[in-house]
């Protein structure tokens, strides 16, 4: 686990980043810590159980494809585990081309496409850490 803060203004939200891709999960964690977030990074779909488990974040980037327990599978196990997990905004980030359609199933508005413009994720993070909609899945 990777944990990453830098002390540049007032704590704005714990983020948990959930990415197999260990560069774009390395300079996502190194953005939103300069903009103030406290930011933890997992691995895969079975490591930000853990790290959820551990501790609630405010909430979690998730990408949609990794080895192990994909994105949408570990926000399922978010919503059947319950006890307030389900409560975890869910910003999805990937590149496959349905990424609407899978933000619709996992019933999060807050999603982006890889590759991001670091001031989409930064405005995006911002608004998801302020609404905090929770996932709604359409089954």
């Amino acid at each position: 686990m990777h944990r990453c803060t830098v002390s540049t203004g007032a704590r704005m939200a714990e983020v948990l980043i959930v990415d197999d891709d260990l560069d774009i999960a390395d300079v996502t964690a190194e953005v939103l810590a300069l903009d103030g977030h406290v930011v933890r990074v997992a691995r895969n779909g079975e490591e930000g159980l853990a790290e959820v488990t551990k501790r609630f974040p405010d909430l979690i980037v998730l990408d949609v494809e990794m080895p192990v327990l994909t994105g949408p599978e570990m926000a399922t196990r978010m919503l059947v585990i319950d006890c307030g997990r389900e409560k975890i905004p869910i910003v999805l980030s990937s590149g496959v081309r349905e990424l609407p359609g899978v933000a619709n199933k996992v019933g999060t508005p807050y999603f982006i496409a890889k590759p991001f413009n670091v001031s989409s994720l930064r405005t995006l993070v911002t608004r998801a850490a302020n609404e905090r909609t929770p996932p709604r899945p359409r089954l």
